[in-house]
């Protein structure tokens, strides 16, 4: 929700970017961009799609994200030179770190998923599990590896989407909105 938030103000902001300045807002120029599409697709089934995710087996999480985060984080390496990029990379570095030093998933601490969730059932989440049909699995914090990293920062309560987030999404949120508005100031002055 992050990224597709990120996406659109970036996109935006191009768009204003290249009419303030009397341009076109320019193609991307990436390389290896299949790669986007073929990262996603494993989290897509696994935590997006309602008629797969209840169904998708716990023991293919960890296989699906690291492999997601993988081919996501060579995508940013053979683009570090386009604007943001390398703000993206890092970001996706850092939860490809948080992930692969906690067995394949993204920690959550049980703090964190009662503030995220505060009138939930006690039994509807256990530490040591995974949450629902997410990325993240309960771990306590002295327990967890890289924990500054792990999904700990929850939007406020004022809005409308109650969502958990970690350093490293801030940061390819905050790339993504670099380079797609950096696509505004390129290209034929109209």
């Amino acid at each position: 929700m992050i990224l597709l938030l990120a996406i659109i103000v970036g996109l935006l902001a191009g768009l204003v970017r290249a009419w303030a300045s009397g341009r076109r807002l320019a193609a991307p120029d990436l390389k290896l961009i299949w790669v986007v599409p073929l990262a996603f697709l494993p989290q897509f089934f696994a935590f997006l799609l309602p008629s797969t995710r209840a169904n998708f087996p716990d023991q293919w999480i960890p296989i699906a994200l690291i492999g997601s985060q993988f081919l996501l984080v060579i995508f940013a390496a053979v683009n570090l030179r386009q604007p943001g990029v390398w703000l993206l990379g890092l970001g996706l570095m850092l939860n490809f770190s948080v992930i692969i030093s906690n067995g394949g998933w993204m920690p959550i601490s049980p703090e964190t998923v009662m503030r995220l969730a505060p009138d939930a059932p006690s039994n509807s989440w256990a530490v040591g599990e995974r949450l629902g049909v997410t990325k993240d699995k309960v771990l306590l914090a002295p327990e967890t590896q890289l924990w500054t990293l792990s999904d700990r920062f929850i939007l406020p309560n004022w809005t409308q989407y109650h969502l958990v987030f970690s350093i490293g999404d801030v940061l390819i949120a905050l790339g993504a909105i670099w380079f797609l508005w950096s696509l505004g100031g390129h290209g034929n002055v109209r």
